[in-house]
Order: structure tokens, then C-alpha cells, then sequence
């Protein structure tokens, strides 16, 4: 399917899935599912500071963008994991890259916000 694009425009889809990829905690919990599938639960602890409604929203989004597979184990008590489909293994570059990019360079940012508070 063949969609012209507009990612300045609010409806248009490459907006949406801009907005789903950039979202911080899409990037953490893709980063997170790099080395295989894991429980809800392995990626609440693995992500500190995402509340449980945050996780559940982001992992649905992810799911219905295709990047990311829910599969329930029918066991007591139910068991789910999530794991990156095909297309949400694309998007490990670009995640890495993020995060390595922010590793490398929280020393300016903070010293920028600093000389920005100083100013203020």
C-alpha cells in the first residue's frame, strides 16, 4: 500500500508511526526485546520509572504497528511475552543509535541545560 506522505501533517500515517518510533519508552522497550522475548513483568523491571498503564499502552501500540508479537501461554497463571516481530528488528539500528547517541553526549546536554538555567 502506497500512502504520500506528510509527517508534518497530524493524520498523516509516517506522522503516527514517527510519533509511536519516538517515543522514549517504544525506544526502551524495543531496545529491551533485542535479545528475545520477555515477560511483562522482565520488561516493568528492566524499565524503571514506566508506570503499568504506560507499558500496557506502549506495548498495544507497538503490537498494532506490527513491531512487536503478544503471545498468551495458556498455563496457571497466564503467561504472556512479547518479542520484536521482523519490522521491529529493523528499527534496533535506530534505537541503538539513540541510546549510544544519548550515552555519548548527556555531558553536553547537562552542561547546556545548566548555562540555559543560569540564564533564566
Amino acid at each position: 500500500m502506497q500512502v504520500e506522505a506528510d509527517v508534518y501533517a497530524r493524520s498523516c500515517p509516517s506522522r503516527q508511526v514517527l510519533d509511536r518510533i519516538g517515543d522514549a519508552w517504544s525506544v526502551l522497550i524495543v531496545s529491551s526485546l533485542k535479545d528475545g522475548s520477555q515477560r511483562y513483568t522482565e520488561l516493568a523491571q528492566r524499565i524503571p520509572g514506566v508506570s503499568p498503564k504506560m507499558l500496557t499502552q506502549t506495548l498495544r501500540g507497538l503490537e498494532r504497528d506490527g513491531l512487536v508479537t503478544r503471545t498468551v501461554h495458556a498455563v496457571v497463571p497466564p503467561r504472556v511475552d512479547y518479542a520484536l516481530t521482523t519490522l521491529g528488528r529493523s528499527l534496533l539500528g535506530l534505537c541503538e543509535a539513540l541510546t549510544q547517541w544519548a550515552e555519548t553526549h548527556i555531558g553536553d546536554v547537562l552542561e547546556a541545560r545548566d548555562t540555559y538555567d543560569a540564564r533564566s
